[in-house]
């Protein structure tokens, strides 16, 4: 069972815009997250090896976010939310809780826009919620002109194959399903796309792989892809870099001195392997005619 917590803040208002996901404000509704992906930048001894274990509820969250809203929109401080940051707004115990529910109820209310990222198909269940936010939703007047809707949703995957995802996202909704729900949303005439955040070396970032992921979105008239390579941090028993590590050993050893030799002194890839990524992913934008950017 989950912890149970309360909180005294829960919008978070960011610094700078991020240019890849528009975020002005954050919300995360959950702490750590039962996806468990290996790969996830919060991992690390505050969460432990099993994401899951570690996970709570901010029982207090909608209560906070009604008055931090209220507060936010008097001033007339719009922006996107994003839902979200740290953790995925539909894990299964949102069955439960609710919560993302909740928030996208006094999202609707305060009129603010939204961009929902997501592993999980459950988002059709809030669809009634996010087509009142994508026609009533006020963005800041910088975008009004630029995005003109107040809804996005972004679909994360790091590979297309279910047996893959086991092993390195293994509580997450399988890409399969993941892609019926993608198709779903598109249908619904949502602006949405999808985060290939990240792909995996000599795994999903292979020529077949990638033409695979790139004419699959092309299919689905994906408005956007968002590419990334692999970050992985820490060398305890509960880092990315460690969990990482332990699974290429067992299921791809064959891989295990490249991943080794790519991580051996920090956390990113190396600067040639991110210029030819960053070359190919361009490549790719263009041959299937996708773009690579919201906006």
């Amino acid at each position: 069972m989950p912890r149970e917590i309360e909180i005294k803040s829960v919008l978070n208002k960011t610094k700078q815009r991020d240019t890849w996901f528009l975020d002005d404000y954050t919300v995360n509704l959950y702490s750590s997250c039962s996806f468990n992906c290996l790969y996830c930048y919060i991992r690390g001894s505050k969460y432990g090896t099993n994401l899951e274990a570690s996970l709570s509820v901010k029982t207090n969250a909608i209560e906070v976010l009604d008055r931090q809203l209220y507060n936010r929109a008097k001033k007339e401080q719009y922006g996107i939310i994003v839902l979200s940051s740290a953790t995925d707004p539909y894990l299964q115990i949102e069955k439960k809780y609710e919560l993302t529910r909740q928030a996208l109820q006094l999202i609707a209310k305060y009129k603010f826009p939204v961009h929902v990222i997501t592993k999980s198909d459950m988002i059709a269940r809030d669809y009634d919620l996010l087509h009142h936010i994508d026609k009533n939703a006020i963005l800041p007047n910088d975008l009004k002109s630029t995005l003109g809707r107040g809804v996005i949703v972004s679909y994360s995957f790091s590979t297309l194959d279910n047996a893959t995802a086991r092993i390195f996202e293994p509580g997450a909704t399988a890409p399969s399903l993941r892609l019926q729900s993608f198709k779903n949303t598109l249908q619904e005439g949502f602006l949405s796309g999808v985060s290939l955040m990240p792909l995996l070396p000599f795994i999903s970032d292979t020529t077949a792989h990638l033409d695979l992921l790139f004419s699959t979105f092309k299919e689905c008239n994906a408005h956007y892809v968002l590419p990334a390579t692999l970050t992985l941090f820490g060398h305890e028993k509960a880092a990315s870099k460690t969990l990482m590590l332990q699974a290429i050993q067992k299921h791809y050893p064959e891989l295990l001195p490249k991943y080794q030799k790519y991580f051996q002194y920090g956390s990113e890839m190396p600067a040639y392997y991110k210029a030819a990524f960053a070359k190919k992913m361009k490549e790719l934008a263009v041959q299937y005619e996708i773009k690579s950017s919201i906006l």
